[in-house]
């Protein structure tokens, strides 16, 4: 018997192994067919390097078109249609290339359709066998995610009935919430349970709680805002489900359960490909900076350990990416100071427990080089919202809405905010409100170029600034 969870565990290597498939399916086509127009394997470098084109831009393009997003939540026929436009898309692509470099008569027009043509048939035969397999393996209740329902009205009797003819798609529903319950009650062999004070201190007593879904009519807007703010704080996924079909919604990414479309309250980008462009791109530049740094990180040590007494580097647990602890490295800049029980005091001007020394570290931002180890561990990333202090988050993320979301992704050394000018003492709430609004902004317009500016901008404006002290 297979473990429930076993392929939400191996998520991202089955992810790769998706993307390997289709280039090899791309690949293997491209080869088949030019071995059935020429009779042989001998490959001009022209073929070849158009064969290399193809694979690129198949994870470029499958991309674009989400055909790597998780397939519980799309039909079949929707994930063989979208498989069907991602080669047209590759192809076309390959064609207008052709014909704007003119060399387009290099190449067989024969070999090209027959190419085209093998790469769908194949494509299509490997996706169906996935698809199959998973529909097989979450029917038989393996790779479940276990959701709560919030509203037994027909709209929430309909998704529970549905869901529970659809096994294939993984989700298995434990329990239902209502207002309005005046008995116990079931829907489908689900019991419908009266709605607790909080949710959220239900999730915190139910850990194994991966979603929560929220089929309440468009009427209930306040229900649903108080229901949202009371999950702030926590980072698994929640699906509003929609009482309304055929409403075209602009700028809106929108998901389909089953065929019940819904959006994303608080999704994170950094999921398929995205997660391992981020790492890609962490370790590359970390590794890359640590070493040409390598002296001067020696001399800074040097001069922490010969100016004040104490180690060399300050220690601090921070929360990470989706809000789990973790131990984030500087350099020690103030003297050794015993702070009271649960309280860290941010730095301030003329600060008294900053050596000389440390004084001209955080001035330059000078401090923050071991945090490149953390980058190294996996613990954080180059680009990212600063992590704070875990009595800051205490504090803040019931002062400001949608404070811990900045966690869905990994925290940085660099960010948007910190380029802005939105670093140092956050004395008053408007400065932290701030430093929250360009936080969130990075995070919904993600991408590698945006992190690479930051990167660029970090070293002409990022690492002196006048709030740093």
């Amino acid at each position: 018997m297979l473990p429930k969870g076993l392929l939400r565990e191996y998520a991202r290597a089955i992810s790769i192994v998706l993307r390997a498939l289709d280039v090899f399916a791309i690949l293997f086509a491209g080869l088949a067919a030019f071995y059935y127009k020429f009779s042989h394997l001998t490959l001009s470098p022209r073929y070849t390097m158009a064969l290399l084109l193809g694979g690129l831009f198949t994870l470029v393009i499958f991309q674009a078109l989400h055909i790597y997003d998780s397939m519980r939540s799309n039909s079949f026929a929707h994930s063989i249609k979208k498989i069907v436009l991602g080669v047209v898309g590759v192809h076309s692509v390959m064609a207008i290339l052709a014909f704007l470099t003119k060399t387009g008569s290099d190449f067989s027009r024969e070999w090209f359709l027959y190419w085209a043509f093998s790469a769908l048939v194949l494509l299509i035969v490997f996706r169906s066998v996935v698809l199959l397999l998973l529909y097989y393996m979450r029917s038989c209740g393996w790779n479940e995610k276990q959701v709560v329902i919030i509203g037994a009205s027909e709209l929430g009797s309909q998704l529970i009935y549905t869901i529970q003819q659809a096994m294939w798609t993984g989700f298995r529903i434990v329990t239902v919430f209502d207002d309005d319950v005046k008995e116990a009650n079931t829907i489908q062999d689900i019991p419908i349970v009266k709605t607790p004070c909080s949710i959220s201190d239900y999730l915190k007593q139910h850990p194994a709680i991966d979603e929560v879904w929220i089929a309440l009519p468009l009427r209930a807007e306040e229900r649903v805002r108080a229901l949202v703010y009371d999950l702030r704080h926590h980072t698994l996924p929640i699906r509003y489900v929609l009482d309304m079909f055929g409403i075209g919604l602009l700028k809106q990414q929108m998901t389909h359960l089953a065929g019940f479309p819904t959006v994303n309250l608080n999704a994170t980008p950094m999921v398929g490909v995205n997660r391992l462009i981020k790492a890609l791109e962490d370790r590359l530049i970390a590794l890359l900076i640590l070493l040409l740094i390598s002296p001067l990180f020696l001399i800074v040590a040097i001069g922490v350990k010969g100016t004040s007494r104490g180690p060399i580097f300050f220690k601090q647990h921070r929360h990470g990416w989706d809000g789990r602890i973790i131990k984030v490295y500087k350099f020690r800049t103030m003297y050794l100071h015993q702070e009271e029980l649960g309280q860290v005091t941010q730095a301030r001007m003329d600060d008294k427990r900053v050596t000389p020394f440390g004084r001209f570290l955080r001035k330059t931002s000078l401090d923050e080089l071991p945090q490149f180890f953390n980058v190294l561990q996996g613990r954080m990333s180059i680009v990212g919202p600063r992590p704070h202090a875990v009595v800051h988050n205490e504090f803040y993320k019931d002062s400001i809405h949608a404070y811990m979301q900045r966690h869905k992704v990994k925290p940085g050394i660099t960010g948007w905010a910190q380029i802005n000018g939105w670093r140092g003492e956050t004395d008053t709430l408007e400065k932290m409100q701030k430093r929250i609004e360009y936080d969130l902004y990075y995070i919904d317009n993600w991408s590698l170029w945006f992190d690479l500016k930051i990167i660029t901008l970090t070293f002409f404006q990022g690492f002196i600034n006048r709030n740093a002290y």
